[in-house]
């Protein structure tokens, strides 16, 4: 039997944890986007290759049904993203959004939704990373949204 090659641009275990270091610079990246704060997002999870963040439904970022409005879903969704991706790039690295795509699937109900960020494949240059947006309401999850993310890795 031949032994497999060590794989190259793999994604680390699900359960490890980001360092400190790396938790700080993408905690200090993230404040100082306007738009989360503005949306009233915050960070919940930053671990290697995936970002979770949050956000309230409150009036201000609903639409005219009183869900949640696509355009925060998408942000916040875009957010989580190119933070995964951010978490597994040296220090002197930053990701720019290449292009998305989000397939809403059920309307954005309930206290929150929070965006989760995977990478799916990085690279040195281009990172693909799956995105999901989950609705939460009295405790249960539901999956509203799904999409994929190609972000380029540039030097800060």
């Amino acid at each position: 039997m031949r032994e497999q090659p060590a794989r190259e641009n793999t994604v680390p275990e699900e359960n490890a944890e980001a360092s400190p270091e790396t938790r700080a610079r993408i905690s200090d990246s993230f404040a100082r986007q306007g738009l989360m704060r503005h949306l009233g997002a915050r960070l919940t999870l930053i671990a290697p290759g995936r970002v979770h963040i949050a956000l309230p439904h409150r009036p201000e970022v609903g639409q005219q049904h009183g869900y949640i409005h696509a355009g925060a879903t998408s942000a916040v969704a875009d957010s989580a993203g190119g933070y995964a991706a951010l978490t597994l790039f040296p220090e002197d690295s930053e990701v720019l959004t290449v292009e998305y795509k989000l397939n809403l699937l059920s309307p954005a109900a309930g206290e929150e939704i929070v965006a989760v960020g995977t990478v799916l494949r990085p690279g040195r240059t281009l990172t693909v990373c799956r995105l999901e947006v989950f609705g939460t309401q009295d405790g249960r999850e539901k999956l509203i949204a799904s999409g994929q993310q190609t972000l380029i890795r540039v030097t800060a």
